[in-house]
C-alpha cells in the first residue's frame, strides 16, 4: 500500500476539489499523508479513481481559469470492500479519518443527536462488525485500535453542520455506549473530534466540465471544478503527529464557531434562498439568479437586515465577508446549478435558515423576509410532487406525500425532522410562512420581489 495517513469517507466532488487539494500540496513535502478514499454506497467515483490511478483534474474557474492534476488519493475502496476499509482504519500510521457525506450521512435526528431508529444505525447495532453508517464505521475502527493498544485516529467532519465535531463525537459515543460502555468511555476520554469549517463553491461535475477539461488536453472521467476562493478552518486540538495542514493554508482556531456560523448562515443560507426562489422564476444557475436585480437585491437585504444581525458580535468583519460572498455568487465562470443546491432541503434548512429564524425571534425581530425562502422550499416540494418529479432528499417519500396533499404548507410545518414543534407553533414564524405561501400562489414571486424592491 502507498503511504496513507488519512482515510476519507465520501470522495465526492467537494472533497476532491477542496480537502484533497490541500493534501495534494502537503504531499510535495511530506508524502506520509496520502488519502484512502472510501465510498460506502457507490462505485461511481471509486471505479474511475481506480482506473486513473487516483489522478484527476481540478479546474479553478475564475476570471483566469487554471487546471492542474491532483494525485492525493493512493487507495480507493468501494462497496463490498469492508474488510479492506476495516484494515485501513486499523493501520497505526492513519491519524485522520475525515468525512464529507452530507448532513444526512450522520444519521442524526432533528435535535442533532443520534437517531437510533435510523435504518442504518438499527442495522449496525444488530451487526456492528459489518456497518452501513459512518458512525458505525468510526466506532468499529476505534474499537479495533483500542483492542490493538493503538491511539485513536481523529475523526474530522467536513460537512456543513453547526458544531459538527461535537455532534459527531456525541453520536459515536452514544452508538458505542449501546454496544460497549467501556469503548464509549475510551472514545470519550481519548479521541478528539475537532469542529471544522470548509468553504469553496463547487458545482457538480457534468459533461460541460469534462469537455472543458478535454479541450485543455486532459481526458478525465471525474474532473472537478471550484472557484478560486477556498478556506478550511479546524479547531486547534489535533494531537501531536497529525499532518501539518497549516503549512498549506489551513487555519487553526481555538473556536471555529464564528467562521462556522457565518458560513452556514450567510453563504449557505443565501445559497438555499437563491435556489428555491430562483427555480420558481426559471433561473438555472446561481450566476443567473444574481443577474436578476430583484433576486439579487432581495438576497442582499436578507443578509444585511436579517442574517448578519443574528451573528453580532463576531470576530469576523461580517460586512466584508458578506460582500465577498455576493461577489463570489456573481462569478459567471461557475456553472453552479440551483437544482444541485436545492437537493436535501430537509437536512439543510435547519442549519442554513431556521437557526437564523430562531435567533431573530429570540431578539424580537420580524422574520417575514426569512419566511419567504422557507415558503419557496414548500412551493418547490409541492411543484415537484404534483408534477411527479423525484425529490432528491432522504425524506423524499414523506415530502412527496405532503406536496400532493390538500395543504402542503401545514403538512411541511408539521414535519418534525425539519421544524421543531416549538418553532412550528410560534405564530411569529408560522403566520409569515403561511402568508408567504399564499402570496406565492396568488401574486407570484415576481410581484413579491418587485414589492420588496420598491420598499427598499
Amino acid at each position: 500500500m502507498s503511504p496513507v495517513g488519512i482515510v476519507h469517507f465520501g470522495p465526492g466532488a467537494f472533497h476532491r476539489a477542496h480537502q484533497a487539494d490541500y493534501v495534494d500540496r502537503l504531499l510535495d513535502d511530506d508524502p506520509r499523508w496520502g488519502i484512502a478514499a472510501v465510498s460506502l454506497r457507490s462505485g461511481s467515483v471509486i471505479e474511475p479513481l481506480r482506473r486513473q490511478r487516483g489522478r484527476y483534474t481540478l479546474a479553478i474557474l475564475d476570471a483566469e481559469p487554471s487546471f492542474r492534476r491532483l494525485a492525493a488519493h493512493k487507495v480507493w475502496l468501494g462497496p463490498g470492500e469492508g474488510e479492506k476499509v476495516r484494515a485501513a482504519l486499523a493501520r497505526p500510521e492513519v491519524k485522520i479519518v475525515s468525512s464529507t457525506v452530507t448532513e444526512k450521512g450522520y444519521c442524526l435526528g432533528g435535535d442533532g443527536t443520534l437517531d437510533s431508529t435510523h435504518p442504518d444505525i438499527a442495522h449496525d447495532l444488530a451487526d456492528p462488525l459489518h456497518p452501513d453508517s459512518l458512525v458505525g464505521w468510526l466506532a468499529l475502527g476505534l474499537s479495533d485500535r483500542r483492542a490493538a493498544g493503538l491511539a485513536p485516529f481523529t475523526p474530522l467532519c467536513c460537512d456543513n453542520m453547526v458544531s459538527n465535531g461535537r455532534k459527531l463525537r456525541a453520536a459515536v459515543v452514544d452508538y458505542a455506549r449501546r454496544l460497549d460502555p467501556g469503548l464509549a468511555d475510551w472514545i470519550d476520554g481519548e479521541a478528539v473530534f475537532p469542529d471544522t469549517m470548509v468553504d469553496s463553491i463547487t458545482p457538480a461535475t457534468d459533461d460541460r466540465l469534462r469537455a472543458l477539461v478535454r479541450a485543455r488536453g486532459f481526458e478525465d472521467a471525474i474532473p472537478v471544478s471550484r472557484e478560486a476562493y477556498a478556506e478550511w478552518v479546524i479547531e486547534d486540538v489535533l494531537p501531536a503527529g497529525s499532518p501539518d495542514l497549516s503549512s498549506v493554508g489551513v487555519t487553526f482556531a481555538a473556536d471555529v464557531g464564528a467562521w462556522e456560523k457565518a458560513k452556514l448562515r450567510i453563504l449557505n443560507g443565501a445559497h438555499s434562498s437563491l435556489a428555491y426562489l430562483g427555480l420558481l422564476v426559471g433561473h438555472e444557475t446561481v450566476a443567473d439568479a444574481m443577474a436578476d436585480r430583484r433576486l439579487a437585491r432581495f438576497v442582499e437585504r436578507l443578509i444585511e437586515d436579517d442574517i448578519v444581525p443574528t451573528l453580532d458580535p463576531s470576530p469576523l468583519d461580517l460586512g466584508l465577508y458578506a460582500a465577498g460572498i455576493l461577489e463570489r455568487f456573481r462569478n459567471p465562470a461557475l456553472h453552479h446549478l440551483l437544482s444541485q443546491i436545492a437537493w436535501d432541503g430537509s437536512q439543510k434548512l435547519p442549519y442554513r435558515l431556521l437557526d437564523t429564524v430562531r435567533d431573530a425571534l429570540a431578539a424580537g425581530h420580524d422574520v417575514s423576509r426569512l419566511a419567504l425562502p422557507v415558503a419557496a422550499w414548500i412551493a418547490f416540494i409541492e411543484t415537484r410532487a404534483r408534477a411527479g418529479v423525484h425529490i432528491v432528499d432522504p425524506l423524499a417519500a414523506a415530502l412527496a406525500k405532503i406536496g400532493r396533499s390538500g395543504d402542503p404548507a401545514a403538512g411541511s410545518l408539521a414535519l418534525r425532522q425539519v421544524f421543531p414543534e416549538r418553532l412550528a407553533a410560534d405564530e411569529r414564524f408560522r403566520r409569515p410562512v403561511l402568508r408567504a405561501v399564499e402570496r406565492l400562489r396568488s401574486e407570484g414571486l415576481g410581484a413579491i420581489l418587485e414589492a420588496e424592491l420598491a420598499d427598499a
